[in-house]
């Protein structure tokens, strides 16, 4: 027997199997799986009576809520694409998504409206716009809010026996920190394997690390429409669990719904966890629920590893994956064969891992051959499995390019050792080539992270006659701490080779940050140091 595989099963399974449990908490709404199956049941009739066909793309500009949760199912049972939007683009960028993906219907927050407006002009594919809640006052929004919308429309649930798993589900762009935003097209069959290959790894994991279960309580930390956020939507629903939403992150909300709701698990991004670790208002809250936190989105480093285990009192590891990947690849917890403590279990829990079932990953070197598993040769990420995408929605030249050989290749330095751990190194576009060595500005970032007075660090290239370009350290400090230049740049040579450390550092406030907490490098590199490299030197 052959059913389609689609990830609107989850829902109706988490609906037969848990009608009656609270399967999503948004501010003070509850909604148990029944309500949640019967809201996006009546989301998609919404899209098909506004005039929806299947293919269309349906966006949605909204930051986590019950809404664009409901969004993950309603709009493919419509039969329709959902494209989640990065809250943090400019009008120009959304346009050129908008009109990129050629979507018929926008879903706004209210908050959006100006930003929307900016920029509905300029989408000539959009024919109606719906805002989430509220009440619409422009001329260009359609009568009534989300909600009103839901309560006039008669549920539909297709028959997804007649699903081609190979149609398209999803649209992601990528960031487009290099080059225009690219669509990343997952399909039914990427988004459901990949949820059931995640859950996998935490089945079979040596400890509890990733379990999911009913019992399960994630907080959306990561934005939906963000790589680290959206494959959640799925793992958690079929599993039962509980989704806690919250609209930004804010340490102090992040506690307290630690604390109201009993959250088990929660994914964040470096920077996140950093805040959480060092806000004073972590000792005021019981975080006894939490488990595991799992950073991604950036490298991860043993000493925020350790703090966060310290002060958190859960189990951290770190997660591995890109946009084009649905997104997981890797996760590092401690294998049964590596009973290591301390200080050695800190920097493998640091590591970006090693593949989760149905994954498989190389490292590259650039002769095409695999480098040794020495934990030192350094090559690119190749992957290969059930959740790498598709291909580039409408550029054919490109997937080709990211598939060669029958592998995605991913554009980043790794180094694999005898157990293989996969160690993120650099992005390719970003490793620093100081005299013709390669330096991992990942690397160099580890260390100055383990100073007591640095909060956050970035590390860039900048030219120089002699080299060529140096490592330049940008660095926030702790609150109330006085340290040096000197201090730092000491530190470093303590503890990396001379051509490896920063010839210079520069104190900053804040570092630019993505919507997701992610440090942008690039806007770093353009005001301080070089534009960034196509290729490794």
């Amino acid at each position: 027997m052959k059913i389609p595989l689609t990830p609107i099963r989850f829902l109706r399974y988490a609906h037969e199997q848990f009608p009656n449990k609270v399967g999503v908490v948004c501010g003070e709404q509850r909604f148990t799986y029944a309500q949640f199956a019967e809201r996006a049941a009546r989301l998609a009739g919404a899209v098909i009576a506004a005039g929806a066909k299947p293919g269309d793309r349906i966006a949605f500009l909204s930051t986590n809520c019950h809404r664009l949760l409901e969004a993950y199912y309603g709009v493919l049972e419509a039969g329709c694409v959902l494209v989640p939007l990065n809250i943090r683009l400019g009008p120009a960028e959304l346009a050129f998504v908008l009109n990129d993906a050629q979507a018929r219907f926008l879903f706004v927050e209210p908050v959006f409206l100006p930003l929307a407006e900016s920029f509905r002009t300029t989408v000539p594919s959009i024919e109606a716009s719906f805002l989430l809640h509220g009440q619409p006052q422009a001329n260009w929004l359609a009568p009534g809010n989300y909600d009103e919308l839901l309560s006039v429309s008669p549920p539909f649930q297709c028959d997804f026996m007649q699903i081609d798993e190979d149609s398209l589900a999803e649209l992601f762009y990528t960031s487009g920190s290099s080059d225009r935003p690219k669509g990343v097209m997952l399909t039914h069959r990427n988004v459901y394997l990949h949820a059931l290959s995640v859950i996998a790894a935490g089945q079979t994991s040596p400890s509890t690390i990733g379990d999911m279960s009913c019992k399960s309580v994630l907080l959306h930390t990561i934005p939906l429409f963000h790589a680290n956020g959206w494959g959640t939507a799925h793992t958690i629903t079929v599993a039962g669990g509980t989704h806690v939403m919250i609209h930004h992150f804010n340490p102090v909300e992040v506690f307290h719904l630690i604390e109201r709701e009993r959250v088990s698990t929660c994914a964040m991004v470096p920077t996140m966890v950093t805040a959480l670790v060092n806000s004073p208002a972590r000792p005021k809250y019981d975080l006894s629920s939490l488990q595991v936190i799992i950073i991604g989105g950036a490298a991860s480093s043993p000493t925020l590893v350790k703090e966060v285990e310290e002060k958190l009192g859960c189990t951290c590891i770190s997660g591995y994956g890109l946009t084009e990947t649905c997104p997981t690849l890797a996760k590092s917890p401690m294998k049964s064969d590596l009973p290591l403590e301390g200080e050695q279990r800190y920097t493998r829990q640091a590591m970006s891992g090693f593949a989760i079932p149905g994954v498989e990953l190389r490292v590259l070197g650039p002769d095409g051959k695999d480098v040794p598993h020495d934990g030192t040769v350094m090559g690119e990420i190749v992957a290969r499995g059930d959740a790498v995408m598709e291909g580039y929605w409408r550029q054919a030249e490109a997937t080709a390019d990211a598939m060669q050989g029958g592998w995605f290749h991913t554009g980043d330095v790794a180094t694999v050792d005898r157990y293989n751990y996969i160690q993120i190194v650099d992005r390719k576009k970003e490793i620093i080539v100081s005299g013709g060595e390669n330096i991992s500005s990942l690397e160099v970032e580890k260390v100055l992270s383990a100073h007591p007075d640095v909060y956050e660090a970035v590390v860039i290239p900048v030219p120089d006659e002699r080299w060529g370009e140096v490592p330049k350290a940008l660095v926030t400090l702790k609150p109330g701490s006085q340290v040096q230049e000197d201090d730092i740049l000491e530190f470093c040579r303590s503890r990396l080779s001379h051509f490896k450390c920063p010839r210079s550092v520069e104190f900053l406030e804040s570092l630019p940050k993505s919507g997701t907490g992610k440090v942008l490098k690039r806007e770093l590199r353009q005001k301080y140091g070089t534009a960034p490299k196509s290729t490794v030197a």
